[in-house]
């Protein structure tokens, strides 16, 4: 299982727009669209992925435990379905479903929102705040397949209760680790 870390994009920077399909209905969804009054949460995450199936269930949890409260979530898959078929549009639409996701899940077919946010790796998260500018890039939390540390979550959600309640992100954060995204040749 190859490890690739998160680019971590400078904190600060303003959320790159997008216009994806959701995998689920099929509409169209923006950036702007998506984001809540308080800010925006963009995950980068496929279906084949083990560090993302490590923390599958608890990204379908976070959807639940942080909705209404201000804060936009989308997941976006931007891996190469050719080579990668787990990751088309169907199969991720049925991995949604499957996981309980509540949020829409978009599908990056030309790898360009993949490329603006310079997303490295799956799982990969950006919070953006209010004005939608980055206040946290990095890691879900410090587990990982097989490091029997629990998936809680807590780097993240830690970051969006301060968005929530309109206190600074701690600037302290540590890269996202999970498999490189398959970029088309």
């Amino acid at each position: 299982m190859a490890r690739t870390e998160s680019s971590m994009l400078p904190l600060g920077t303003p959320a790159p727009d997008f216009t994806l399909p959701n995998v689920v209905t099929n509409k169209q969804l923006s950036a702007r669209n998506a984001a809540g009054p308080k800010g925006l949460l963009v995950m980068f995450i496929c279906r084949h992925c083990p560090f993302v199936k490590h923390v599958e269930k608890a990204l379908a949890q976070l959807g639940r435990d942080y909705d209404g409260k201000g804060v936009g979530i989308v997941a976006i898959s931007s891996n190469d379905a050719a080579d990668y078929a787990e990751d088309s549009p169907e199969s991720l639409a049925e991995q949604a479903r499957q996981a309980g996701f509540n949020f829409p899940y978009l599908y990056d077919e030309t790898q360009k929102a993949a490329r603006a946010y310079s997303a490295t790796c799956t799982p990969d998260f950006y919070l953006f705040d209010s004005g939608l500018h980055l206040v946290y890039r990095g890691q879900f939390d410090a587990s990982r397949p097989g490091n029997d540390v629990p998936v809680t979550g807590n780097d993240l959600r830690a970051a969006l209760d301060a968005v929530i309640a309109g206190q600074p992100v701690n600037p302290d954060q540590r890269p996202s680790i999970g498999c490189n995204i398959k970029w088309k040749s």
